[in-house]
């Protein structure tokens, strides 16, 4: 059996994905026709064409600007469909999905709007392809802390549909020290807590997220390599790493896939995941991070089930689901 059927064929958690980033080309052209929006491009093969990026800023440029055409609750819905749609497809069955509530609020449109429209997709995601999954309030570094306990206010009414927050954004000259005590009150209100660290920033600033931010998951952390006392912390912790091959390679973090450091992580017992991002930014959903991996690295059978299987033990689903889901791995592998 190939390693692309195997993939295919294992039921797969995704744990890193912002869903203002699986806005598609084709989606973003028909929402701006239906609310008279004037995107700067001429056509759908314009703005894939400018999907093209040099850094971690450039890219969240372009990501800012394409969610200004989300504006009504059924847009929200739409977005949401349409990646558990392509769930679906790559038989993800669990999904713990990043969304930015202030990138919609500094726009005038408020949690009242986004979350039911999120929280419908959710359910009929459940009923029609059996899909699970958790949403994650992701806080935009790059704004003040005041900003961040500002939305974590006004997420208040949906505190029982919330399941972790996190830190996203521009990761340099934004550590997480600035964020120290918005997450301590986050952390007490019960809420899991991850973020984005090691990825354009330093070891330092995983350093940071673990004892500053009391974090359950690093997102990202291929940094983590740099620092050996940071590694076997991580190790013998088992800390997750949510690692996003496809968007390191766009994003200029490796400048080919075939440098990427997620297998000798792996390899070395680190529980790493594999995951998207922002898919239709980077050039692949989950499936298709797997695939690349796949060509570019000297990967198993064996390494391809033990990212799965990580998939599941690093998600934040209760402790008999997660077994479910792994022995169903090993039935499908023996």
């Amino acid at each position: 059996m190939s390693l692309s059927t195997i993939i295919q064929k294992l039921p797969k958690a995704e744990l890193h994905l912002h869903i203002e980033g699986s806005l598609t080309p084709e989606l973003m052209w028909h929402l701006a026709s239906k609310h008279s929006i004037t995107l700067p491009y001429k056509s759908i093969e314009e703005i894939a064409a400018a999907y093209q990026f040099t850094n971690l800023q450039s890219f969240l440029d372009i990501y800012y600007a394409g969610a200004g055409v989300l504006i009504d609750e059924d847009d929200f819905y739409a977005l949401m469909w349409a990646y558990f749609t392509r769930c679906h497809e790559d038989n993800v069955v669990h999904t713990e999905i990043m969304f930015d509530p202030q990138t919609h609020t500094a726009r005038g449109i408020g949690f009242d709007v986004f979350m039911p429209g999120f929280l419908r997709a959710m359910k009929d995601a459940q009923k029609q392809y059996g899909i699970s999954s958790y949403l994650i309030m992701s806080f935009l570094r790059h704004l003040p802390e005041s900003d961040a306990f500002a939305t974590l206010e006004a997420a208040k009414p949906y505190y029982s549909v919330i399941d972790a927050v996190g830190l996203d954004s521009s990761e340099l000259g934004h550590p997480p020290s600035k964020f120290e005590r918005v997450f301590r009150e986050a952390r007490a209100l019960g809420f899991k807590i991850v973020a984005h660290a090691g990825e354009e920033g330093p070891p330092e600033y995983i350093w940071e997220a673990l004892d500053l931010l009391n974090v359950d998951r690093i997102d990202h952390g291929v940094r983590c390599q740099e620092d050996e006392k940071l590694m076997a912390y991580i190790n013998a912790n088992q800390i997750p790493l949510t690692v996003c091959p496809l968007s390191n390679l766009k994003l200029c973090v490796v400048d080919d896939l075939a440098k990427h450091n997620i297998l000798s992580l792996l390899d070395e017992g680190l529980m790493v995941t594999v995951n998207s991002d922002d898919p239709t930014y980077f050039g692949g959903f989950l499936n298709d991070n797997y695939i690349a991996l796949c060509d570019a690295l000297p990967v198993t059978e064996a390494h391809v089930k033990q990212l799965a299987i990580n998939s599941f033990a690093a998600s934040f689903l209760p402790d008999d689901i997660k077994q479910q889901h792994i022995a169903h791995i090993h039935s499908l592998t023996r």
